[in-house]
């Protein structure tokens, strides 16, 4: 499963990157905003540190004509920039123009399998279940989302699934689990995710046994 970020800040990127498992990250209007930066310099500011490594920007017109023109204003930015649309009818349409022209498209806002099978069909190349925001109103995310990954499996489409709105690590998991194609995870969840306690209580007794022996390190 790949690991994008969800985050906008060039600082947690490098951080992440510098890890050796970042695959790609996501943005979106809210997260840009929160670094006091326009979108197209950000866009392009993390599009330059991943290189041919996928980058998320969000367009914000509601209806085909204008995310269209903005998408491909988007993808102009550089080559590795996709374009995320909200799932939405006018999406719909802006997919199926967007996609035959080679700009790849990330369906946002996907709360059900079926909004994620009809956005496969438009020609998306990737479609992003919210799993937190379900469970935030009773309803098991991780069983849409792996109930989305088995269709798209199934109908062998090539839309790759991002698991999103990941609020603690057992969501990553649920997601590996179910087979899913990319997880995006803020950055505080991937700092929990290499931690346990027993691994540092295997760190402090091995350097305590060390330094037995050795003196202090």
């Amino acid at each position: 499963m790949k690991f994008f970020i969800d985050t906008a800040n060039l600082d947690m990127i490098k951080e992440i990157d510098s890890w050796g498992i970042l695959d790609g990250v996501t943005t979106n209007p809210s997260l840009v905003a929160k670094e006091g930066t326009d979108t197209p310099t950000r866009v392009a500011e993390i599009a330059k540190i991943l290189g041919d490594r996928p980058v998320s920007a969000e367009c914000m017109s509601m209806d085909a004509e204008g995310m269209i023109a903005e998408g491909r204003k988007l993808h102009a930015i550089a080559p590795n920039v996709n374009v995320k649309l909200p799932m939405c009818v006018e999406s719909l349409k802006a997919t199926r123009v967007l996609s035959s022209e080679g700009i790849d498209v990330n369906m946002t806002l996907i709360f059900s399998p079926l909004q994620a099978l009809m956005a496969a069909k438009a020609g998306a190349a990737y479609v992003s279940p919210f799993v937190g925001r379900l469970d935030d109103i009773g309803t098991r995310g991780s069983d849409m989302l792996a109930e989305t990954v088995g269709i798209l499996y199934t109908y062998g489409f090539d839309t790759e699934v991002i698991a999103a709105s990941i609020r603690h690590p057992t969501h990553v998991l649920d997601a590996a689990d179910a087979g899913c194609d990319i997880a995006t995870i803020p950055y505080n969840i991937l700092k929990m995710m290499v931690s346990h306690p027993k691994t540092d209580e295997g760190i402090a007794k091995f350097k305590a046994d060390y330094e037995k022996v050795n003196g202090p390190q």
